[in-house]
């Protein structure tokens, strides 16, 4: 699995913030309410559309942006 398999970004969609592929939920929210200290079966009942695959890839996804690097 891989975060590309679950989120998608398009400009004419949240003004392009990377959301879950085909819902409104933008992955700042899922991160938000992970960083709150919900559980992953509290935000899976928040938003019936999630389930744990798609809560990992939204954590692989920030993880990926985590370790960028700027080229010098």
């Amino acid at each position: 699995m891989t975060w590309k398999d679950h989120i998608e970004s398009d400009p004419k969609v949240l003004r392009g913030k990377p959301r879950i592929k085909g819902t409104r939920i933008p992955v700042s929210l899922v991160l938000g309410y992970l960083a709150a200290g919900y559980d992953l079966d509290r935000v899976i009942a928040e938003f019936p559309d999630l389930n744990r695959e798609r809560i990992a890839a939204c954590l692989d996804y920030a993880r990926d942006l985590a370790e960028f690097e700027v080229a010098v």
